[in-house]
């Protein structure tokens, strides 16, 4: 099975170098204040894992 390609935007301005805390996935800022991490996700597993991660660091979703 092909991985799927998230986009999950967050609350809160993150350096692109978080990229490699996310699994090398995308991280970038393009509205003042939000993030992005962009990249594929190999199962739901992973995506829980993820979502773990965003949750541990306190940054509030906005959208995924």
């Amino acid at each position: 099975m092909a991985p799927t390609g998230y986009a999950i935007r967050v609350r809160g301005a993150l350096d692109p170098a978080w990229s490699s805390w996310f699994e090398g996935m995308d991280v970038h800022s393009d509205r003042p204040g939000e993030s992005v991490i962009a990249g594929p996700v190999a199962d739901q597993a992973a995506l829980h894992g993820l979502l773990e991660k965003i949750r541990d660091l306190g940054l509030p979703i906005i959208s995924v």
